[in-house]
């Protein structure tokens, strides 16, 4: 399996606009925003997707979402509102074989997104 773009952000290979960051997560703004606000979370150990963990990621995966909820309130649309998204395979938008969590915000947000 080769390398993601995510693990070569991760390495320092590749740069990026850093949110937040801790010794369990990178939070960063995405390069093709589809909001206002558009960062990623990323565990800093690899997941491919919701799909491919288990009982073992639980404390991972509840980090990343803490982490999304910190990155709402440093950019301040933790009132106003936001919408976090985890692709999830081919036929649920997943492009990148790393898990991440999408956290959007900073304007009214449609029903249904796809």
């Amino acid at each position: 399996m080769s390398v993601t773009i995510f693990e070569r952000i991760l390495s320092g290979e590749i740069p990026c606009k850093k949110v937040w960051e801790d010794d369990h997560t990178l939070a960063f703004h995405d390069i093709a925003p589809q909001a206002p606000v558009h960062v990623l979370v990323i565990p800093k150990r690899k997941i491919v997707n919701v799909a491919q963990s288990d009982d073992a990621d639980v404390e991972i995966l509840g980090h990343v979402l803490l982490t999304a909820r910190k990155v709402a309130q440093l950019l301040g649309i933790d009132v106003s509102g936001y919408r976090l998204v985890m692709n999830n395979g081919n036929d649920g938008g997943q492009t990148v074989d790393y898990l991440h969590c999408h956290v959007l915000g900073g304007r009214p947000l449609r029903w249904p997104p796809g």
